[in-house]
C-alpha cells in the first residue's frame, strides 16, 4: 500500500480525495492536515510515501510546505493538487521541489496515477502543466511576465495581502519579521507599478492568483 498524507483546508474536499485514493485499493491515507503547519508536522512525524498538498491553505501555504519538506524531510515527495492551473503556479511549485502537479478539475484516475508515478520515483504533470513548463523554457528570460518578476516569497506575500492578511499574520505564517514583510510589500508594489493594497488585491484577482 502507498501511504499518503492529504493536506487541504476543506474537510469535504479531503473526504472526497480520500475516497478517490482509497477506492484504488493500492493507496492508504494515513494522515490529514487542514493547514500548512500541520501538514509539515504530519509529514515529518509519519513519513508518508507521498504528500498530496493544496497550494491555498491558511498560514503556511502549499509552496512553503514543499520548500520546508525539501529541507526537513526530503524523502517525502510532494504532489501539488490545486484549483490553480496558471503557469506561474506550476513553475513555482516545480522550482520549490514538487514532484507533480495536478488540478482539482482533473479526473480521479489522474490523481491516482499521479500518486503511483511519484511513489515510483517519477514525476507527474497534467498536459496543461507540461505546456506551461515548455513555454517557460521556450521563452527563457526574455520578456518575463509581471508575476514572473516576483520571487517565490514575494508571490506568497502578495497572495496573503490580497486575501486581507495583516503584516503580522504574514510574518507569523512564514517565520519572518514584520519589517521584512513590509520590505516585500514595497518591492511588490514597485515591481508591479501599484500604489496600495487595494490595487494589489485587484491585480491578484485579475491574474487569478487568489481564490475568492
Amino acid at each position: 500500500m502507498i501511504r499518503v498524507l492529504l493536506a487541504d483546508d476543506h474537510s469535504i474536499v479531503r473526504e472526497g480525495l480520500r475516497k478517490v485514493l482509497e477506492d484504488s485499493n493500492e493507496i492508504e491515507v494515513i494522515a490529514e492536515a487542514a493547514d500548512g503547519e500541520n501538514a509539515l508536522d504530519e509529514a515529518i512525524s509519519k513519513k508518508p510515501d507521498v504528500a498530496v498538498v493544496d497550494i491555498s491553505m491558511p498560514g503556511m501555504d502549499g509552496l512553503e510546505v514543499v520548500t520546508r519538506l525539501k529541507t526537513f524531510c526530503s524523502e517525502v515527495p510532494v504532489l501539488i493538487l490545486t484549483m490553480h492551473d496558471e503557469e506561474q503556479y506550476v513553475i513555482r511549485a516545480i522550482e520549490a521541489g514538487a514532484m507533480g502537479y495536478v488540478t482539482k478539475q482533473s479526473a480521479p484516475e489522474q490523481l491516482v496515477a499521479a500518486v503511483k508515478k511519484i511513489h515510483s520515483g517519477g514525476r507527474y504533470l497534467t498536459e496543461k502543466a507540461s505546456e506551461a513548463l515548455a513555454l517557460k523554457v521556450i521563452r527563457g528570460n526574455k520578456s518575463p511576465s509581471l508575476t514572473e518578476s516576483l520571487s517565490m516569497r514575494e508571490l506568497q506575500v502578495l497572495r496573503k495581502l490580497a486575501l486581507g492578511s495583516t503584516n503580522k499574520e504574514i510574518a507569523n505564517a512564514y517565520n519572518i519579521s514584520v519589517k521584512t514583510v513590509d520590505t516585500y510589500r514595497s518591492r511588490i508594489l514597485k515591481k508591479l507599478s501599484l500604489r496600495n493594497n487595494a490595487e494589489l488585491s485587484r491585480f491578484a484577482i485579475q491574474n487569478k492568483l487568489v481564490e475568492l
